[in-house]
């Protein structure tokens, strides 16, 4: 029986010189299973509408306050997303599927893929167990990936992945937990272990949750704007900008006409405060 410690090298193996060990008939049941669950993302992606608000996730309760507030009672329009990076949110999907094939074809044990899991009444569907180890894939950046290669998610997890593997956790009453992650850019392959002393309590954070939507209170903004450059003006921080909630959010800075965003090389930039106009193109329709 294969163990975990051993998925990495495993997987890297498949794509070695060396013929692959496992009966033909086996690795199509695997290939199967794999064309299935890509069914599943991609018809998605074509007929199913955007979700505009609606309730909790165990995929999101790492995601700030106000944010999560904003999620499920906001009435204002979900800022459309773009094309392009709903492409990119689907060749996600795909790598990570193809990361749970090459461990099965590699010979370690995959169950419970997708599976329904429930905390204090929040669902949430997990990724997998490899070898009796819950496993939460992820596709990554270059720069992401450095976070779990080298083990620094917890000093930098804007997107609350230690919150949402803890609930997972929390769901199946385990105590250790692992990331199989990808560089989509490279194709390394890491496993970052989660042992349960960096886990959240996953119980806590769903109840403060639920009473803290249910509120007709705003919490407070997630974070405050950074300075931009040298010039006065104040900008968006990068957890704001990926926020489709920030035009709600912001509407009442820049004397109350909101946020103004403007474009340079290196893409838009969302100002708070503008004390010096910049000299590039304003955006009126973001």
């Amino acid at each position: 029986m294969k163990q975990i410690e051993t998925l990495v090298k495993d997987i890297y193996d498949l794509f070695s010189l060396d013929p692959i060990k496992m009966d033909e008939k086996e690795v199509d049941k695997h290939i199967d299973t794999f064309g299935e669950m890509l069914k599943v993302h991609i018809k998605a992606f074509m007929y199913e509408e955007p979700r505009t608000r609606g309730n909790l996730r165990l995929s999101a309760i790492g995601k700030p306050d106000r944010q999560l507030w904003y999620d499920v009672n906001s009435k204002e329009s979900i800022e459309d997303i773009s094309s392009s990076t709903r492409i990119k949110f689907l060749y996600g999907y795909i790598l990570e599927e193809l990361l749970l094939l090459c461990a099965s074809i590699a010979g370690h044990k995959v169950t419970d893929q997708q599976k329904e899991v429930n905390v204090e009444g929040v669902l949430g569907h997990q990724d997998s167990m490899i070898d009796d180890v819950l496993i939460d894939c992820k596709s990554a950046s270059a720069y992401s990936f450095k976070k779990f290669k080298h083990n620094t998610l917890l000093e930098d997890d804007p997107f609350g992945y230690i919150a949402q593997i803890s609930a997972y956790a929390e769901a199946n009453q385990v105590n250790k937990a692992a990331f199989l992650v990808i560089d989509k850019s490279s194709g390394e392959i890491c496993l970052t272990p989660v042992h349960q002393m960096e886990m959240i309590n996953a119980k806590e954070r769903v109840k403060h949750l639920k009473g803290m939507v249910s509120n007709d209170h705003v919490p407070d903004r997630c974070y405050n704007p950074i300075a931009d450059g040298e010039s006065g003006n104040l900008k968006l921080a990068i957890g704001c900008v990926y926020c489709s909630h920030k035009r709600e959010c912001w509407q009442d800075v820049n004397h109350g006409k909101g946020l103004r965003a403007f474009r340079y090389s290196r893409g838009l930039s969302y100002l708070t405060r503008v004390a010096k106009e910049p000299k590039v193109e304003e955006v009126m329709n973001w």
